[in-house]
C-alpha cells in the first residue's frame, strides 16, 4: 500500500486551526451517547459546535460520512497506521474533532494504531463509557500512548471521576466558570500546551463557548 492509497482509504485528516496536529473525524450525528445527549438541554452535546458552522457544508458532511464508510475497509487500520506515520510531524494525534468511538470493535481497531506507532501520542476524548468498560474488562489497560479522557455528560457539571479512576483513566469537563485549557486565552490554539494528550493530568476543564 502507497501513502497516496492510505489517505485515499482513510479519505483524509482534519486539520483543525486549534491543535498542533491532525486530527480524523466523522459525523457527530452518528455519536451513539451523544445522539441522546443532543436532546437533553443543557448536556455539552445540545450545542455542538460539530453540528453546525462549516460542519454543515455540504462537501464537509460528504468527506465524513465517506470517513464513516471507510471503517469497514479491511485495510482500515494498515490505512490509517501508514497514513499517520507518513503524515504527522508532531508526534501527536486527536480523536475525532466530530464523532466518537462507533463500537468495541472500532475501539479496538484505535488501540491497534497506537500500537503500531508507539512514537506518536494519541488522545481519545469520548462519551462512549460502555465501550470502553467492556473493552478494559477484557484487555485491562490502553497503550502508554493512548490517553483516554472519559468527558462529562452536562455543562458545568461534575467529571466522572469515579469511573475513570476504577478504569484507570482521565477525565475532561466544559464550564462556564473556572477552567483551565488556555486555548481561550491564545488565539483559541493549544500553542505549546499538550495537557489532553498527557495522561499525568486527570482533569481538563473546557471553556464552555
Amino acid at each position: 500500500m502507497t501513502l497516496f492509497e492510505a489517505i485515499e482509504i482513510i479519505n483524509g485528516f482534519s486539520k483543525p486551526s486549534k491543535m498542533p496536529c491532525n486530527s480524523w473525524s466523522i459525523p457527530a450525528k452518528d455519536c451513539k451517547t451523544g445522539g441522546k445527549l443532543a436532546k437533553v438541554e443543557g448536556s455539552v452535546c445540545a450545542d455542538c459546535y460539530a453540528m453546525g458552522g462549516f460542519y454543515r457544508m455540504g462537501n464537509v458532511k460528504s468527506c465524513l460520512e465517506k470517513r464513516l464508510q471507510s471503517l469497514s475497509n479491511p485495510r482500515w487500520v494498515e490505512a490509517m497506521t501508514l497514513a499517520i506515520s507518513g503524515t504527522e510531524g508532531s508526534g501527536y494525534f486527536r480523536w475525532f474533532d466530530s464523532g466518537d468511538i462507533q463500537s468495541v470493535d472500532h475501539l479496538k481497531q484505535l488501540v491497534q494504531i497506537a500500537q503500531n506507532l508507539p512514537h506518536i501520542k494519541f488522545w481519545l476524548p469520548t462519551k462512549e463509557y460502555g465501550f470502553v468498560s467492556e473493552y478494559l474488562k477484557e484487555n485491562k489497560s490502553f497503550p502508554d500512548n493512548l490517553n483516554v479522557r472519559l468527558s462529562g455528560f452536562m455543562v458545568d457539571g461534575p467529571a466522572p471521576v469515579a469511573l475513570a479512576k476504577r478504569l484507570g483513566l482521565t477525565t475532561s469537563t466544559v464550564s462556564t466558570g473556572a477552567f483551565d485549557c488556555p486555548a481561550s486565552t491564545q488565539q483559541n490554539k493549544c500553542l505549546t500546551c499538550r495537557a489532553c494528550w498527557d495522561r499525568g493530568v486527570q482533569n481538563v476543564a473546557y471553556k464552555y463557548h
